[in-house]
């Protein structure tokens, strides 16, 4: 049981206790610098239940506290906050209660807990991994680490956009222009090479739009009657009627893209349990459609289009089939989900890791599911997000001006090494070492950049300033971690034994921060949100500097002080270990 919670059950009972009055909960918050303390009880929300002087409450709930709690030992009334003074005893009674535990923080999913099933990056099989999709890996991937540190069974997954006119576009433009190219013979990674004939064809389907409208056509015209476009609507027909060349064809260059971007996950470190593709899930759903006509779910309108109305809920009326029975989006989602569910029987909900403009989409498909009957749709969760911007501007995939999630990843660790090799501090490091250095800082940087910001924000990108040692940066936090290892490594004597210390001040609010780690893990998990476990190791790093300029570790003379503080340090540096893993970064051990 946490100090928080042993206060709160003291508070109710002593305003049970005085005033006769129960309360359903007690609001805290930290206690302000210029006052003694270490939490305080915000007395003005009591008022609701008793009238009378917020100060009088505080001094007679404070009096009450004092006296039956052993862990609180002073408090304090500063107008309607109570602040209460907590006994060095608990923090030392808590430190050596976690000192040895690797998995502090972290809890165990219990055997028959249902599972959630966690799904990202779903690419398009038509062009490589871009800023927008390094994004939405890094927090599915994070989220679902968080999720099962909090003590949940997690699967990852991601539906593989591998069919549709914009792959087609990708194999007629190899077709026509590719004169036999493959990775092999051009020494491109397979999903690069495939997203350079992506870009080929709308270079040569704007050709024949222009062509067409010197000819005399309306644009509008010119881009329905391009024979580009119309050579692609016929390779997507003959996939679907499984012509034997189209689809070998397709085989060949999907396999291209998957190999390329097998290549990119290992670099960016996310992994995935189990794949979908969309070319075995875009049928699913239909039978769906008729059962749900059936429990009144779905109607059908004359034209023979089947509808989900909406709109008693807010929302609009959504097709589901058209009226020549072929499926939507939103049916293939369903029926996807649907799907899952059979596959895993354990899963009891599951993220979506999908930009902020599915919004909608998202709404939709959870109230259709609802609707439908699946108790499992309550569990379901849009983890939206805002767009990554550069100061550049704008990426468009079709014209090749994205920014590569392969360009990117390598631009940060060269960042990482210009700024490493100014600061001059790897003397006696092998090549290889610092190669190794230089990535884990680059990727560090990136990916924390982008996990402390909330996932519902815009970003806008600066790689340059995400490299740098001071703030609230990813290559700040390393360090912090690497001289603690510095630290632990000049360590001469045996510090594994129990101590107990009178605190000094800065022991004490490294102590309190430390506290907080598993209630951030249960914050960030209830929220999906990696911001929450990124700017709790940034405090905790910024509380262990202000701890190290102010008590002296190694040089302390009292011995047991000292053994005190190397175990609080090496605590600090496995926190910050255990908190970066979560977010999918790697801490190096010298820096």
């Amino acid at each position: 049981m946490n100090i928080q919670n042993i206060i709160e059950t003291k508070v109710k009972e002593g305003f049970l206790a005085l005033y006769n009055i129960e309360i359903p909960s007690v609001e805290f918050q930290a206690t302000r610098k210029e006052f003694e303390g270490d939490i305080t009880v915000v007395v003005f929300p009591l008022l609701r239940y008793k009238k009378g002087n917020p100060v009088q409450i505080g001094e007679d709930l404070g009096k009450y506290v004092v006296e039956n709690v052993d862990e609180i030992k002073n408090y304090n009334v500063v107008k309607g906050f109570l602040n209460l003074v907590v006994d060095d005893s608990f923090y030392t009674n808590f430190f050596n209660s976690i000192y040895s535990n690797s998995s502090f923080g972290l809890v165990s999913s219990k055997p028959h807990d249902k599972a959630i099933m966690v799904e990202y990056s779903s690419p398009n099989t038509n062009k490589p991994l871009h800023l927008g999709h390094v994004r939405n890996n890094l927090l599915g991937y994070s989220v679902a680490e968080i999720i099962k540190a909090a003590g949940k069974k997690v699967y990852k997954t991601q539906i593989i956009n591998d069919r549709g006119i914009h792959i087609c576009k990708s194999m007629l433009a190899w077709e026509k222009f590719g004169n036999g190219e493959t990775p092999a013979s051009s020494g491109l990674k397979g999903d690069k090479l495939v997203g350079n004939y992506y870009v080929k064809f709308n270079q040569e389907y704007k050709k024949e739009i222009a062509q067409l409208i010197a000819e005399g056509k309306t644009e509008e015209e010119a881009k329905k009657e391009a024979p580009l476009l119309l050579e692609a609507q016929q390779m997507l027909q003959q996939w679907e009627a499984g012509n034997e060349q189209v689809v070998s064809l397709w085989k060949t260059m999907n396999s291209w893209v998957y190999e390329g971007f097998e290549v990119t996950y290992k670099n960016m470190g996310v992994n995935f349990d189990t794949l979908y593709y969309e070319s075995n899930t875009y049928l699913l759903g239909k039978d769906v459609v008729a059962q749900g006509i059936q429990k009144g779910v779905f109607y059908k309108k004359e034209d023979g289009s089947v509808w989900c109305d909406l709109t008693d809920d807010g929302l609009d009326e959504k097709i589901v089939l058209r009226s020549d029975g072929t499926a939507v989006y939103m049916t293939q989602d369903i029926g996807t989900a649907i799907q899952r569910v059979k596959d895993f029987p354990d899963v009891g909900g599951m993220v979506y890791t999908v930009g902020n403009e599915q919004d909608y989409h998202f709404q939709v498909l959870f109230l259709i599911l609802k609707k439908l009957g699946f108790d499992w749709s309550k569990q379901l969760h849009h983890l939206s997000y805002g767009m990554v911007d550069l100061p550049s501007g704008k990426m468009k995939s079709r014209e090749g001006t994205v920014v590569d999630a392969d360009e990117l990843m390598s631009e940060m660790t060269e960042t990482a090494k210009i700024i490493s090799e100014e600061l001059g501090k790897l003397e006696g490091y092998s090549q290889e070492e610092k190669n190794e250095l230089y990535k884990t800082i680059g990727l560090g940087a990136l990916k924390y950049f982008i996990l402390k910001v909330d996932p519902k924000k815009r970003i806008l990108f600066d790689p340059k300033s995400s490299v740098d040692f001071q703030g609230n940066t990813g290559p700040f936090i390393q360090y912090t971690y690497a001289r603690i290892q510095s630290i632990i490594r000049k360590v001469a004597f045996d510090y594994s034994k129990s101590v107990t210390i009178e605190l000094h001040e800065k022991e004490k609010e490294l102590l309190k921060q430390l506290a907080l780690y598993p209630e951030t893990i249960q914050q960030a998990a209830t929220n999906y949100s990696p911001a929450i476990v990124a700017n709790y190791t940034y405090d905790l790093v910024k509380e262990f500097n202000s701890f190290y300029q102010n008590v002296s570790i190694l040089g302390e003379e009292n011995e047991v002080k000292k053994i005190f503080r190397v175990q609080l340090a090496k605590k600090v540096a496995d926190t910050i270990k255990s908190a970066f893993y979560l977010l999918g970064i790697d801490v190096p051990e010298r820096m």
